[in-house]
């Protein structure tokens, strides 16, 4: 960010000021006009810009709730330092449809840094890439599981940016990833901006759940704490198990799914995760775990079929 200058749209917000910023990418086909609305909160002494970001997936509320909290308890309008834009929700189209994706079936999480003349995500992205984040020094972008997988809270970060690091053990959630950047996606447009990033994942798609909205809007107060951003905020009530290596476990059968453990547990290899069942009542599969590890999401899916993605494993601490 260029020192003590935020920008956005061509609208300037000075230090000391409370502004809410629009910026236009695109039309409904009622002739309703879409925007990205940053909220943007200054103190007056001088310090570090943080974007929170959240409904990049439209259908992902939780971190739309957790901003939208923070926004309403105004915890941002008595900074001690620094700035804070705030966006809880960046894919209006997808959040009226209820769907992850834009209504022309593109992902924004996979399209930047975008176009100007592109798919309508394309131009989300780049109006974020040219209007937003210039202007940040760190970013935390909210997410949440699919639809039916279930996300225990979780924060990610790239091994390549140890500033992100120090902003995950910030948050104190109580998993740590290191992930690596995926192309295209916002996370690695940031980090070729050198905006350190995390990335909060929690509970799951189209569901209001209060352990996600509670850990991620706490780890997102430890974090502009730990920037002298605001004067204080709350412990964390976790010490984070720190993984590299994920992976799936997949049904190896069809039927009706039951599991018996869930998010947030640690198990052994060989130890039992769940059952599938045939609808007619002929077979009941049992379904074990691969390797010792901890269960970072589960599916809630209750019909699965051959191939499904029903348990993420954490392992490698």
């Amino acid at each position: 960010m260029t020192e003590n200058v935020i920008k956005i749209n061509g609208s300037i917000v000075q230090p000391g000021e409370r502004k809410k910023v629009k910026v236009s990418v695109g039309t409904l086909p009622s002739g309703t006009k879409i925007f990205i609305e940053a909220h943007v909160f200054r103190a007056q002494e001088p310090g570090p810009c943080v974007l929170v970001v959240g409904g990049v997936h439209g259908d992902e509320i939780n971190g739309i709730q957790i901003i939208r909290k923070a926004i309403e308890n105004r915890i941002f309008e008595n900074l001690v330092s620094g700035s804070v834009i705030a966006i809880p929700l960046l894919n209006v189209y997808g959040f009226i449809n209820f769907s992850r994706d834009l209504p022309d079936g593109k992902d924004v999480n996979r399209s930047f840094p975008g176009t100007s003349n592109g798919s309508l995500a394309s131009r989300v992205a780049r109006a974020m890439t040219k209007e937003i984040l210039p202007n940040a020094d760190y970013l935390l972008d909210f997410h949440t599981g699919g639809s039916s997988r279930y996300n225990y809270p979780q924060i990610r970060y790239t091994g390549l940016d140890d500033k992100a690091k120090e902003l995950a053990y910030s948050f104190s959630p109580p998993v740590i990833l290191q992930k690596s950047l995926i192309p295209k996606s916002f996370r690695k447009t940031a980090f070729e901006l050198k905006i350190p990033t995390i990335v909060y994942e929690a509970g799951e798609a189209v569901r209001i759940e209060g352990f996600a909205i509670e850990s991620g809007y706490s780890g997102m107060l430890r974090v502009l704490k730990s920037l002298d951003i605001i004067p204080s905020a709350p412990g964390s009530k976790f010490i984070p198990h720190h993984y590299k290596k994920t992976s799936w476990v997949r049904s190896s059968k069809a039927g009706l799914f039951i599991w018996t453990q869930q998010s947030g547990s640690i198990v052994r290899k060989g130890e039992p995760l769940g059952l599938i069942k045939d609808p007619q009542g002929e077979w009941s599969y049992k379904l074990l775990a691969p390797r010792n590890g901890f269960i970072l999401g589960h599916n809630n899916a209750s019909v699965v079929h051959v191939g499904d993605a029903l348990f993420h494993l954490a392992y490698d601490e």
